[in-house]
């Protein structure tokens, strides 16, 4: 009686095995082949932080060889409802974080400085 019992016990276990096996190979037949995810038009916003870093380090690069400002930050205006210059900063951050390089965070900080001097100086009322 012993024998029958562990005979069926394995025989419900491999059948659970492949079923397991069969479901998750059929879903992700389903999911990579007849329905995959597809992206359209999706907004560079939408990119992780340690992506938005890598591209703001590509505006920086693009603006060290040719000083447009107004282009990177137009840019940098496509990651979001932020300003350049504050998007700028937080990707330096995360730039230091990730280990960048001392160069490709000089040309961040170099992109930084240069949108801070295009914010109006605040003025102070004496009375």
């Amino acid at each position: 009686m012993k024998r029958r019992r562990a005979s069926s016990r394995s025989k419900r276990f491999l059948w659970f095995t492949i079923a397991i096996l069969l479901g998750a190979v059929l879903g992700m037949l389903y999911g990579w082949l007849v329905n995959p995810v597809r992206y359209v038009d999706t907004a560079p916003d939408m990119l992780r932080a340690d992506y938005k870093a890598d591209y703001v380090l590509m505006v920086a690069e693009v603006y060290a060889k040719d000083g447009d400002l107004a282009m990177a930050q137009f840019r940098l205006a496509r990651l979001g409802a932020e300003s350049p210059l504050r998007i700028t900063q937080s990707a330096i951050l995360t730039a230091k974080e990730l280990g960048y390089s001392q160069q490709d965070l000089q040309k961040m900080v170099q992109l930084s400085e240069a949108l801070q001097a295009t914010l109006p100086q605040s003025t102070q009322i004496t009375p």
